[in-house]
């Protein structure tokens, strides 16, 4: 159950008008907190980053479902997978407890800046320039005029700091 202030803060961004995936990013951000706490542990930033996403799905954060290749990708699994989204029950307290108890025994490294770091980089390898272009332009526009003249300053300071770096490698 995610905590009320995570759900306040994501609805504040549906308000906004920010994309399903950054209200989502409220909920990931609770999960790694839960894994730095101790709260449970996970194998991989990737499963930390997972159980958040779902979290928010259950919230009502209009995402996609998740990628094929996942979990539900054998035909069997895919099919009960599709059952149980028909009748949306809930896991038995059973289940809940085992699957908790699994997760306390994972790392807590799963929420370390490293691994976080490691991450962000490896998804943000695999966007290309024009995907990465095109989410700052939809970022933009939420922005708001304040802080988008922020941004283009900051923007601009770089140009200017790699420009000079770009010049000095050539004298070189």
């Amino acid at each position: 159950m995610p905590e009320a202030a995570t759900v306040k803060r994501a609805r504040k961004a549906k308000r906004t008008g920010k994309a399903p995936s950054t209200q989502a990013g409220e909920f990931v951000r609770e999960e790694i907190h839960h894994v730095r706490e101790g709260k449970h542990g996970a194998r991989s930033a990737k499963q930390a980053i997972a159980i958040g996403l779902s979290k928010a799905r259950r919230a009502g954060v209009k995402l996609p479902a998740p990628p094929p290749g996942s979990k539900a990708s054998t035909k069997r699994s895919a099919a009960s997978a599709a059952r149980a989204a028909r009748r949306r029950q809930k896991p038995s307290a059973k289940r809940a407890r085992a699957s908790l108890r699994k997760l306390k025994r994972e790392p807590r490294t799963a929420a370390s800046s490293a691994a976080l770091s490691r991450q962000a980089r490896a998804s943000a390898r695999r966007r290309s320039a024009a995907d990465r272009k095109a989410a700052a332009r939809r970022a933009a526009r939420t922005k708001g005029p304040i802080r988008r003249r922020e941004a283009a300053k900051r923007a601009a300071k770089t140009r200017a700091r790699r420009s000079t770096t770009r010049r000095r490698r050539a004298a070189v």
